[in-house]
């Protein structure tokens, strides 16, 4: 289940997919197959060569790629990794405002 995301955030997290661009975005998140996150970062491009190249360099792979019939194909980031990429890509505004820390996503 997500929630805490506005319609304005979504619309411009997919206006960003659509041209191309590496876009992100954060958002409470609730599944019981991942107890211990409380959320979860999209990263999305229209571009999915692209993506999968950026995936890489933070050692996700191609496979991980969640692809979306509407377009807005994208990896999930939870956990250690997501802090990780959040912090490189300086995202770490969103680790404050989410309450993200390397010590609270084990």
């Amino acid at each position: 289940m997500a929630f805490g995301i506005t319609k304005k955030q979504l619309s411009k997290w997919k206006q960003e997919i659509d041209e191309g661009k590496i876009a992100f975005i954060t958002h409470f998140w609730l599944d019981p197959r991942f107890p211990k996150s409380t959320s979860v970062t999209k990263v999305g491009c229209k571009d999915l060569k692209k993506l999968a190249n950026w995936g890489a360099q933070f050692g996700l792979q191609e496979e991980w790629i969640h692809h979306r019939k509407d377009g807005y194909s994208h990896f999930d980031l939870l956990g250690d990794k997501q802090v990780e990429i959040l912090h490189s890509e300086g995202l770490a505004d969103e680790i404050l405002k989410f309450k993200l820390t390397q010590k609270t996503c084990r």
